[in-house]
């Protein structure tokens, strides 16, 4: 679960929530907005670079990895397409015998495809969802025993969702 830690984060550098809450409306945003912000996103998680600061192409290349993987999780996308500029491969790693490895050209898009991968060979990646409130999409990872957990919060999420049905039932009951 640590590892997808970093793709919840990596999912959630766009922010589609436009909610309210409490009188006060969530603004959307985009963090993601130059080269210089994915630099400081990949420095602040560690994440291998190439050696040099990222160009427009690497950041446009990452936000496509992010979109892809964001659609794939809405059943808008299928995953193999998701992730077919990203050949996985099996190499040898003297810690564990043989691990899976991309090879993109971009370390840090390597890293994430292959948490991914790791991810979903271990049977997490099924548990790794988007918010089902559509002005939410926040990722989560699903912790509910049954694996079937919608929200990435109950008490925010949820409970609209919740207090919105119960009225709409009451409305048309009356």
């Amino acid at each position: 679960m640590a590892d997808l830690h970093l793709i919840e984060e990596f999912l959630n550098t766009v922010d589609e929530r436009t909610f309210s809450r409490h009188g006060e409306s969530h603004v959307a945003g985009e963090h993601l907005t130059s080269p210089g912000a994915l630099s400081e996103w990949l420095v602040a998680r560690d994440l291998p670079t190439a050696g040099a600061d990222p160009q427009p192409a690497d950041l446009a290349a990452t936000v496509a990895l992010r979109t892809a993987l964001r659609q794939v999780l809405l059943g808008e996308l299928d995953a193999t397409a998701a992730l077919n500029d990203y050949q996985l491969r099996l190499v040898p790693d003297p810690a564990r015998g043989l691990r899976i490895a991309a090879r993109s050209g971009r370390p840090w898009l390597d890293a994430i495809v292959e948490t991914v991968a790791q991810s979903a060979a271990r049977g997490e990646w099924q548990r790794v969802k988007l918010c089902a409130a559509p002005d939410c999409h926040w990722a989560f990872y699903d912790t509910s025993r049954s694996g079937r957990g919608r929200w990435c919060s109950m008490d925010i999420c949820g409970n609209r969702h919740k207090t919105r049905t119960y009225r709409e039932r009451h409305r048309q009951a009356g």
